[in-house]
């Protein structure tokens, strides 16, 4: 079969659905009245500036998209958009728009990256759904944050650096819609310290979950207060087995439901946790019954007990899926490029992390659109190629009514990204980066040394 002839039989498609009069549900989300109102209200009160709210909140964004995250570039992209207008030009100084960074309420971009995911999952069809339940995934990862006094004293470099040698890291805890790809909720924390582990972060977002909800979590969630806090909240979960727990699990014990399933009674730990109140302690259920399975060589922990309703098979490939908040934690962190924040203060850096979070919802809100109008589901579409797609649109400066945005859609919808299940990839690099050495003792000392002695001879 000529391949050209599948790609304009999918470029068919897509404008058949895209001709629909009902086929923007999730574009609309972009242009509603709801939303409107919900930025209007987060709006401080402020005076006519140069650099108002919303286009300080644009500005931040297209920072967060573009591979040159300078607060020059921005700046200057604003002066040009500027003189096309026929406006007076603007000081390419960025100092105005670093203050209005600074003003810009971090509520707002926080509760914006929420109501945007909480907006999207909602709009998602019943066929994108895990038998019609929503499917929640969780994870998290870490960040570094530059090397100033503020940002090591509110989140300390990892103990195996020499001071002035490492930089602040920040754990984030991410609760994402595994039928969209975006991010209902998030958490920050400390890298090491009291509440900054995963189960403390997690914590702090349940009440983000639904009565319904299906949640999937790797080991570090499969403990005895999580699992009855999911129970009482008719939450079901999926997590892998801990590696510490796993070499006891023994399956001739239980309820035997089937070959390596059985359900099993937990008991409630003796000790109090530190984090937990002695009144919670005491509210906490006994025991729970719980569903262990070994399957594709995991053992999981679930609260889906009846083997004739979900089977191993089911629960291997449901839990599959938990590899995706993988890959959503790597197009935040590499595509966007958030893995390194370039604020110099703890509030700033908050700020920025949400704007990334926020930037990523709104590049999934139109692969989910073009999902939609191609009669496919996001998964299947290349965030990056949509990042690219929609850079090259911004940059013409035009605006985006319904007719071009159909039209834009049926151009994201035609790059797919590869079915590889199984795939395996070793963690390393074939390029290697010019041979310099690492930086051993701090910066202002080595750069003493060359002034004194100079540059070491090359190796």
């Amino acid at each position: 079969m000529n391949p050209n002839h599948s790609v304009r039989a999918r470029q068919r498609l897509v404008r058949h659905h895209a001709d629909r009069g009902d086929a923007l549900a999730f574009f609309n989300v972009l242009t509603s009245p709801e939303l409107m109102e919900q930025v209007e209200s987060m709006l401080p009160p402020h005076r006519e500036r140069l650099f108002p709210p919303t286009e300080t909140l644009s500005m931040f964004l297209s920072q967060a998209l573009s591979s040159d995250r300078s607060c020059q570039r921005a700046v200057d992209e604003a002066a040009v958009r500027r003189l096309n207008a026929g406006m007076p030009p603007c000081s390419s100084h960025t100092g105005a728009y670093c203050n209005a960074r600074q003003r810009l309420p971090s509520d707002m971009v926080c509760s914006l990256t929420r109501y945007t995911g909480q907006s999207i999952t909602t709009c998602v069809p019943a066929a994108w759904r895990w038998r019609g339940r929503p499917v929640r995934l969780v994870d998290g990862t870490t960040v570094t944050l530059p090397d100033t006094p503020a940002n090591q004293a509110a989140f300390p470099q990892s103990r195996s650096q020499k001071p002035g040698l490492g930089f602040p890291i920040c754990r984030v805890l991410g609760l994402l819609c595994l039928d969209s790809g975006a991010v209902l909720n998030a958490a920050v924390g400390p890298f090491r310290g009291k509440g900054g582990d995963e189960q403390s972060l997690l914590r702090t977002v349940l009440d983000t979950l639904q009565r319904g909800d299906v949640l999937i979590g790797d080991a570090y969630f499969a403990t005895y207060f999580l699992l009855t806090t999911l129970f009482a909240r008719g939450i079901d979960a999926v997590f892998e087995q801990h590696g510490a727990r796993r070499r006891s699990t023994d399956f001739r014990c239980g309820k035997r439901i089937g070959t390596r399933d059985h359900l099993i009674v937990l008991q409630k730990p003796v000790l109090k946790p530190g984090w937990m109140s002695a009144s919670d302690y005491e509210e906490a259920p006994t025991s729970i019954t719980v569903r262990e399975v070994h399957v594709g060589g995991k053992i999981l922990v679930t609260t889906l007990l009846c083997a004739k309703e979900t089977s191993k098979a089911e629960l291997h490939e449901l839990y599959r899926n938990r590899w995706q908040v993988e890959l959503d934690l790597r197009n935040i962190k590499a595509t966007l490029g958030m893995a390194t924040l370039t604020c110099h203060t703890p509030a700033m850096c908050l700020k920025e992390l949400w704007v990334y979070l926020l930037a990523y919802n709104l590049i999934r809100l139109m692969m989910a659109q073009a999902a939609v109008t191609a009669g496919c589901k996001p998964r299947t579409l290349s965030f990056k190629h949509t990042v690219q797609v929609w850079m090259a649109w911004t940059q013409q400066g035009q605006c985006l009514d319904l007719t071009v945005a159909a039209q834009l859609f049926v151009v994201i919808a035609q790059l797919r990204v590869g079915n590889r299940p199984g795939r395996v990839e070793p963690r390393a690099v074939k390029r290697r980066n010019k041979p310099y050495p690492m930086l051993t003792v701090p910066r202002d000392e080595a750069r003493q040394r060359i002034i004194r002695h100079g540059h070491p001879a090359p190796r």
